[in-house]
């Protein structure tokens, strides 16, 4: 089964998602690796949410597997990676099970979960999570299909509604409150701090604004590379940078500040954006004289309104793939009972075809017809058991099995009938 906690920009403080994105990433190893409980885990660490992406193992004993267990180790788990409080992360989290997880990522993916809806960074981040967990060998197979599954929703939703907006990025958010400020961008002399992917989007929304000079400073020394492949200049001397700046912007991965108030020199006016999280600009910087600081919590609070008949669209798309994805994975737990049912069947079907070779089938006609007629037979059961799986009745297929031709099939539980799906009241959103 799938679980997802999860804590964003709407139920989470920033001091939180900060605390949160430092040390969580590194989580999802111990996830796997301590205890029997997870099977994969990817976990996903962004500016303004955080995500657990966990799946439990039920092959394991009812016992050892439940919900609660897992959700009490990856709370424990990432409470030591990152240093938040259990009590306070449970507080803070939002637990999801079964099929809910799969609608909440394909909304988180599309962008409609991120604090400018339809953004167009989060997909990018949600694919490179996978891909972390891939390096480090965290995966599972239920996480990659829930994950790839996510991947083709958000192109689905970006090419067929008008939710995928260009340019929507706090990035660019950042950039239009601080235009009101800016007479002129082609004459602002503007610094990034930082050479990811974050900093190359940001070169993007400067040049669309028409900024030309464009500084970098990499507090890893990467800033030469970086500004030979984007056409700009580099800075090795970070106080010297902020001196001829009228506009900061940083987006660096550091976990610590690397901007703080005695880099700068106070009267010139300049704007710092902070776009890091963890932050990127010591608070102190506020107190300088000349500096305006807008940092993520700043931003968002100037987040638009949603379009609404654009992200209703979005939603449509989102819910209509959960719905499928919903559907594919009940008939998968079918899976085992169709193979069960169709390898006793093949079973009689080749003693049968023995028994007429000895009676002097030597054509072949004999086994050609019983083998259209196994066909034919089994036809209808496998039909009928996507039917039943997809409306959630999957479990009256492996009992009527199990009662016709005496096949065990395993995960079915014979006292109650069911075959190990989640409940009905597990699908909803909980507190942990």
């Amino acid at each position: 089964m799938l679980v997802c906690l999860t804590a964003n920009h709407r139920n989470a403080s920033f001091e939180i998602l900060e605390k949160l994105s430092i040390g969580a990433p590194r989580a999802a190893g111990t996830l796997v690796n301590d205890g029997d409980v997870v099977s994969g885990a990817v976990v996903l660490a962004t500016c303004n949410r955080f995500e657990a992406y966990v799946e439990i193992d039920e092959s394991l004993s009812t016992e050892a597997a439940t919900t609660t267990a897992a959700v009490e180790n990856t709370v424990r788990v990432i409470s030591a990676a990152s240093g938040v409080e259990p009590a306070e992360l449970r507080d803070t989290v939002t637990v999801l099970l079964g099929d809910s997880v799969a609608e909440h990522l394909f909304a988180v993916s599309s962008g409609l979960e991120s604090v400018i809806v339809g953004e167009d960074e989060i997909s990018g981040q949600v694919r490179r999570a996978l891909e972390h967990a891939r390096t480090a060998g965290t995966t599972s197979s239920g996480l990659e299909r829930l994950f790839q599954k996510a991947a083709s929703t958000s192109r689905g939703v970006k090419n067929n509604t008008a939710i995928g907006g260009a340019g929507r990025s706090l990035v660019r958010l950042g950039l239009e409150l601080a235009s009101s400020r800016i007479a002129d961008w082609a004459q602002t002399r503007v610094l990034i701090v930082g050479t990811g992917q974050y900093a190359a989007t940001t070169v993007a929304a400067l040049r669309d604004r028409g900024a030309e000079n464009v500084t970098v400073f990499s507090p890893s020394g990467r800033a030469s590379k970086f500004a030979l492949r984007l056409g700009l200049a580099a800075s090795t001397d970070l106080v010297a940078a902020l001196a001829a700046a009228d506009v900061v912007i940083t987006c660096t991965s550091s976990e610590a500040p690397v901007i703080s108030a005695r880099l700068l020199s106070p009267g010139a006016r300049r704007i710092v954006i902070d776009l890091g999280l963890p932050r990127n600009v010591d608070p102190d910087v506020s107190g300088v004289d000349g500096i305006e600081l807008l940092d993520l919590e700043t931003i968002s609070l100037h987040a638009p309104l949603e379009e609404l008949s654009a992200t209703s669209d979005a939603r449509a798309l989102v819910s209509e793939a959960a719905s499928e994805f919903a559907a594919h994975a009940a008939e998968q737990q079918l899976a085992p009972a169709i193979v069960a049912l169709r390898s006793h069947v093949f079973e009689l079907l080749e003693s049968e075809i023995l028994r007429a070779k000895a009676r002097g089938d030597s054509d072949g006609r004999i086994e050609a017809a019983l083998r259209h007629l196994t066909g034919v037979l089994l036809h209808t059961p496998s039909v009928r058991a996507r039917e039943l799986a997809r409306s959630g009745e999957g479990a009256s297929f492996s009992a009527a099995v199990n009662a016709l031709f005496g096949i065990e099939i395993a995960g079915l539980d014979l006292r109650d009938g069911s075959s190990g799906d989640t409940a009905p009241d597990e699908q909803q959103g909980l507190r942990a």
